[in-house]
């Protein structure tokens, strides 16, 4: 495939040519690799050249090649053909990769895959104890590592018992407490919250700059594409873009060829654009809204379309699956030296028939709290030994937790968490992780048979196939094969198969987005979108993406510090931009926008979908109303 290099050679771009040429820190020369199940190479042919103190951004569809490329440069896999060199060193040589690897660390997408002790500060300290390094040094670097990543207060606390956002922060530390020339990010700032993504950019950017750190950050986020000097696209494992990021972004068009969807601001960019509105492509909300407000001074566009943001309506009430919380706390290991608590008296409310979001920072207890709705973690009382405590004398009794999923009631011991758990479906962070069987017909039949127990051959196929076709896999070509031999996004769906297979009237989703890229996320919401219609009376959804949230969910709860902040529709919510950012959080690019155009003196009364975010401003050029 013919690689587009885009090059507009800007004077920076001629200055820099004019100095001393960097070294080599990286080289692909041709490089081949295939995986042993997979008919077509994960890589064929790549050439690259990776300078040091270079920041270099790698996107690209799930399957592209994007985690290969980062296993190669550090040894962990060897080119089939070609040659892979790190500051000179090829890594199919003699012991090159035990000294590349001292060289270049790699963050993985997943934490559990690196972590290796039972107490944080030495997982921290196991790559410096390795390389020899000294003792009072270990300890500068794991204090170091830890404040790099805001996790100082967990020094002593176990990996087990963090949430997915927090053990990869550890994961990060550990890598940067090795101090390595190179450093790999895969996907690794995926499971965190808007301001720990925020905040290890920040450590890494300031790493790049200020101590010449080579950095390749492999990443769906374009905020973070943009902190980079270069960046390249690879598709079916050939690099098909390379150039800056603005140059990359700003020809979006090219991205849609290549399996990838055009980010949200570029959707709204073309939408505008089309509705004869004179914006320039933008890489940033704020950009976005200054074109907008100079668009309008131009036309002499005034006033306010809407401007006014309703209060939140009622929670849905009264329905047959209504999800009613009260009081619910939970202390991971209570009563030991780890205790940990997770949740400090959670009251809500979630109405049947809601596409409902629970968002928050890192730990804030989010994991804990859905993994409650199926009993997965049972309430005391539920516990077959529990026995009430007697109230002390001259103190009221204790306030019991009330948790009420549809017509079963969680706090008691005598409900059927066996029917309780086929009418609430769960899908796991890494959903993926979930399977286990030989065939992915077995691994998709697997919760049917258990749940309907006597449903014979032919139901068990039927209701099999309508799951795996419904996930958007092809029954026949997939039913047979195993489901490790499939890619990641075929995994992820596989999941949602066994979990859907048997029609929950309730499913929740915890993070099913994460990792995937722009448009494998727009697939699984559309998905689940179609459940939703078709027979789910309720879908939950933890994320930490705040577009995803306001693009798809009629209500959202956020949880902070494991108590119920605010709940509201996205409308409402997002439109409290103040304390969300206090909270950790972030708010959906259209909000960013419409806080700007506020500046500007333009107001935009809008749910912040990218779609009615653009119907608003279009009413606004059309004379205010309302399309």
């Amino acid at each position: 495939m013919q690689e587009e290099n885009i090059d507009r050679n800007t004077a920076a771009d001629k200055a820099e040519n004019t100095r001393a040429p960097r070294e080599d820190a990286v080289v692909f020369d041709g490089v081949v690799f295939s995986y042993a199940e997979q008919a077509s190479p994960a890589l064929n042919g790549i050439s690259l050249a990776v300078k040091k103190g270079e920041f270099l951004a790698v996107i690209g569809h799930n399957g592209s090649g994007k985690s290969t490329m980062a296993r190669l440069i550090n040894g962990l896999l060897l080119p089939d053909k070609g040659t892979v060199t790190v500051f000179g060193l090829n890594t199919a040589e003699g012991k090159n990769p035990a000294e590349i690897r001292k060289r270049a660390g790699i963050v993985f997408q997943n934490p559990d895959n690196q972590m290796v002790a039972s107490v944080i500060e030495d997982d921290v300290a196991f790559g410096p104890e390795n390389l020899g390094v000294e003792r009072e040094e270990i300890g500068r670097r794991i204090e170091s590592a830890l404040r790099a990543v805001g996790m100082e207060a967990y020094r002593y606390g176990t990996p087990s018992r963090l949430s997915g956002g927090q053990k990869q922060r550890i994961a990060i530390a550990g890598v940067l407490a090795v101090k390595p020339d190179i450093l790999i990010l895969d996907e690794s700032t995926a499971m965190l919250d808007p301001r720990g993504r925020r905040e290890v950019m920040q450590v890494v950017s300031r790493l790049h700059r200020e101590e010449g750190l080579t950095v390749i950050l492999i990443t769906h986020f374009m905020e973070e594409a943009l902190l980079a000097d270069r960046t390249i696209v690879l598709n079916r494992g050939e690099i098909v873009m390379q150039g800056t990021p603005a140059d990359i972004f700003l020809h979006s068009e090219r991205l849609e060829a290549y399996n990838l969807s055009l980010p949200r601001i570029g959707r709204i960019c073309k939408s505008l654009q089309k509705a004869g509105i004179p914006v320039a492509d933008c890489l940033t909300p704020e950009e976005l809204a200054e074109e907008i407000a100079e668009a309008a001074a131009a036309r002499g566009v005034k006033g306010e379309c809407g401007g006014h943001v309703p209060a939140a309506p009622a929670s849905l009430a009264g329905g047959e699956w209504d999800i009613d919380i009260k009081n619910l706390a939970y202390t991971y290991s209570a009563k030991s030296p780890f205790a940990s608590v997770a949740l400090k008296g959670i009251d809500l409310h979630i109405g049947e028939g809601e596409f409902f979001g629970i968002i928050g920072h890192t730990g804030s207890g989010k994991s804990t709290l859905v993994q409650h709705l199926n009993a997965l973690i049972k309430l005391p009382s539920a516990q077959k030994r529990y026995r009430p405590a007697r109230p002390k004398k001259g103190r009221p009794a204790p306030v019991l937790p009330e948790l009420k999923v549809g017509p079963f009631d969680l706090a008691d011991k005598k409900c059927d968490f066996f029917r309780l758990r086929e009418s609430v479906g769960m899908v796991f962070q890494y959903p993926e992780y979930q399977l286990f069987a030989e065939t992915v017909f077995a691994d998709v039949a697997f919760g049917l048979k258990n749940f309907r127990k006597g449903i014979s051959a032919e139901e068990t196929e039927a209701a099999v196939r309508d799951a795996i076709t419904m996930v958007g896999l092809d029954y026949a070509e997939v039913k047979d094969k195993s489901p490790f031999d499939l890619s990641g996004g075929q995994k992820r769906r596989v999941a949602i198969a066994g979990v859907i297979v048997t029609r929950p009237h309730i499913l929740v989703l915890d993070e099913p987005a994460a990792g995937l890229d722009p448009l494998g996320k727009q697939e699984i919401m559309e998905l689940l979108h179609k459940i939703h219609r078709e027979w789910c009376s309720t879908v939950i959804v933890v994320s930490h993406d705040m577009d995803e949230i306001a693009d798809n969910c009629t209500t959202a709860a956020v949880i902070s510090e494991g108590a119920v902040a605010d709940c509201a529709p996205p409308r409402v919510l997002f439109s409290r931009t103040e304390e969300l950012l206090s909270l950790g959080l972030d708010i959906p690019l259209t909000a960013k926008a419409c806080a700007r155009l506020k500046e500007l003196g333009i107001e935009i009364d809008t749910d912040f979908t990218c779609e009615d975010f653009a119907r608003k401003v279009t009413a606004l050029f059309n004379g205010g109303e309302h399309a």
